[in-house]
């Protein structure tokens, strides 16, 4: 998901760096911080220098890191990069807003949360098939709940989270007895 995003935003950053090609006329005096950029970052700016010149210090920045990223990317990842800011420019405008939200949420995430989620992540997707389809099948119907429903599944998940090692085994112990007694009653 992680690498998908980071091709994502290479593949933006290339476009906004490179892709502009849009050759500039008169060109004033040196632009502050050329003289910092190897010749091919300079050829580069020089060639989209109207948009250069509008970028703030920060943007400027960005740019030049998103370049360099770009730069160190295998030709396979560039060409994964491409393919993917393509699907995402198909998508239907809700659902490429939705997708630009949840990166925004992502990227404000401590760097702590986004690589424990990136291990969730590598975990999920090292688990058997069966075991990962039976997980999405279990969310999708934890999704069709009712929200008052699944709002009470989450409290109880909350609580079971807050709870000792010790508390979790006497209380899989008391629902494994429970659950005997039932099956011996029938």
């Amino acid at each position: 998901m992680v690498r998908r995003w980071i091709a994502v935003t290479a593949t933006a950053g290339a476009v906004l760096a490179g892709g502009v090609v849009e050759p500039a006329s008169a060109q004033p005096a040196p632009i502050e911080g050329m003289d910092r950029l190897s010749p091919e970052e300079r050829a580069v700016v020089q060639r989209n220098f109207e948009r250069w010149q509008q970028l703030t210090r920060d943007e400027r920045a960005r740019v030049i890191e998103r370049y360099r990223y770009w730069q160190s990317m295998s030709p396979e990842e560039r060409q994964a990069a491409r393919e993917n800011f393509q699907r995402f420019r198909q998508l239907p405008p809700a659902e490429r807003q939705r997708l630009l939200e949840d990166f925004q949420r992502w990227t404000e995430l401590p760097e702590s949360r986004r690589q424990e989620l990136q291990e969730a992540y590598d975990r999920f997707q090292r688990l058997p098939v069966e075991r990962r389809e039976r997980i999405l099948r279990h969310w999708a119907q934890f999704q069709q709940l009712p929200l008052t429903e699944r709002e009470r599944i989450m409290r109880n998940w909350e609580r079971w989270q807050r709870l000792t090692l010790e508390e979790r085994a006497q209380i899989r112990e008391r629902v494994r007895q429970e659950r005997e007694q039932r099956f011996r009653e029938r």
